[in-house]
């Protein structure tokens, strides 16, 4: 007989690891990150399927805790986009110097 899992020990934080975001335990992969493929179309199999070392049941709970605090997620993923676009304008700028 298997051991059962508890679900709240499926994701994490870690100050040390992604900034201390919500993670699948084990793993540096970040809530956000699921969040994202999801919400770009991919289904939980595809997920899963596409990161091999992931379990359906890490992306299912990477997806509840997402709509569970979807605010908190979504204000990071906001923060993400924002600073990636401020690098990607200064990396222009570098660019244009040279």
């Amino acid at each position: 007989m298997a051991l059962a899992i508890e679900i709240g020990t499926l994701i994490d934080r870690d100050p040390g690891i992604r900034g201390g975001r919500p993670k699948i335990a084990g793993t540096g992969l970040t809530v956000n990150r699921i969040a994202g493929w999801y919400k770009m179309g991919m289904t939980p199999d595809e997920i899963a399927l596409e990161y091999p070392h992931l379990t359906l049941a890490q992306v299912h709970a990477a997806l509840a805790y997402y709509h569970a605090n979807r605010e908190e997620i979504e204000t990071d993923i906001s923060q993400e986009e924002t600073a990636a676009a401020e690098w990607e304008q200064q990396l222009a700028r570098d660019t244009k110097r040279r």
